[in-house]
């Protein structure tokens, strides 16, 4: 199935970065809201002149006890840093030093100063200071961060870490905070390549962690992903048990996900799109009615309709009502996008099921005279 035109989920990216831009000002996310009506590049930009303001006009005492930071022995330097600035003052100094020099105090701290400092770091010196630093502390700094629950962090360094370093840390992070760190990252073309690492086995078990409140951070985790990556988490998500698949499904009508989830269920082969459409709560009223909705307003028919074939008929038929009730501009857009993808064997079931007068609209509709003609 072509897939090709889809929109982009870009709904739970938005809202990630919109976590990170709060805990960069130290503030609720609630507050920061009406971000969330700007498109995702917009917010990404955003956050972006956030770090640079914050980052960028520091104070000149900094830049003093930065120079000075360079006439003493690392060693030195890090008790100054640890007894005298503390972790939000140390890393704040630490952006104004050259990266190795950087690397060579931070050798010399405990690990776990280094991982609180780490959430202070101006995020553009990160890449410069981890290439500089020993592996096995770049290892236990992770870990530290994830005993600490700093996924936001996390997700500022794991996308600079070697495969390696990654392979290491991997076996001592917790399933939730795997997901809550991919749905962080910093460098979202990263991800397949970590998945990659993780193994088949690993990947099962991180995705069955998701019924446990994190079926949002998995949904933004696989739209970020591609290729045979995208389709193993959409494989492994349906071979949840039913309870756990049914709670996605909840979730995502619940928080208005659809335009994240529908382009996963289009990735399944038949067997595993029937388990999803025997699901108790694609058999709720609302909940369709919500889909349809959603599809009509991100196009998604494509990815919808198959599994529409595949309902229970008196979920069709619930479908069918709620499409054959759309207004004519969107019934026209439907047909044309059904002619475009050549799914009219998939959409003639379901006009079967509308209404006299739903039938007749749709059979009027100019789309569907030139499909005829």
């Amino acid at each position: 199935m072509d897939t090709s035109h889809s929109a982009t989920p870009e709904l739970l990216q938005s809202r990630a970065e919109i976590e990170k831009i709060a805990a960069l000002l130290e503030t609720d996310p609630a507050a920061l809201g009406f971000l969330g009506e700007l498109p995702l590049q917009d917010v990404r930009r955003f956050r972006e002149q956030t770090v640079a303001a914050l980052f960028d006009r520091a104070p000149e005492m900094l830049d003093r006890i930065a120079a000075a930071t360079k006439l003493v022995p690392a060693g030195v330097a890090a008790a100054i840093s640890q007894k005298a600035l503390g972790p939000r003052l140390a890393a704040a100094v630490a952006g104004r030093l050259e990266p190795a020099r950087a690397a060579g105090i931070i050798e010399k701290l405990p690990v776990a100063f280094t991982a609180e400092s780490c959430a202070h770091l101006d995020p553009r010196r990160i890449p410069q200071i981890v290439d500089r630093l020993d592996e096995s502390l770049t290892v236990r700094i992770a870990v530290k961060l994830a005993e600490n629950g700093d996924h936001l962090t996390m997700g500022r360094f794991v996308g600079h870490l070697r495969d390696s370093a990654l392979s290491r840390i991997l076996p001592h992070v917790p399933d939730e905070t795997v997901l809550r760190t991919g749905y962080a990252i910093d460098r979202p073309e990263q991800l397949s390549r970590i998945i990659q690492l993780m193994g088949q086995e690993r990947l099962q078990s991180v995705i069955a962690s998701a019924a446990d409140g994190l079926w949002p951070e998995a949904l933004a985790v696989a739209g970020m992903v591609t290729g045979d990556e995208r389709a193993r988490i959409a494989s492994l998500a349906a071979a949840q048990p039913p309870e756990r698949l049914d709670s996605l499904v909840s979730v995502t009508a619940e928080q208005g996900l659809w335009e994240s989830l529908l382009p996963l269920v289009a990735l399944l082969p038949a067997d595993e799109l029937r388990a999803v459409a025997a699901l108790p709560s694609l058999r709720n009223a609302e909940v369709l009615a919500g889909v349809v909705r959603a599809v009509v307003a991100t196009g998604l028919w494509a990815e919808f309709l198959p599994l529409v074939q595949l309902l229970p008929d008196d979920s069709r038929k619930v479908v069918a009502d709620a499409a054959g009730a759309l207004d004519d501009p969107e019934l026209d857009a439907l047909a044309r996008e059904v002619d475009k993808q050549d799914l009219w064997d998939v959409v003639l079931p379901l006009v079967e099921l509308m209404s006299d007068e739903a039938k007749t609209r749709i059979f009027a509709l100019p789309a569907f005279q030139e499909s005829a003609g």
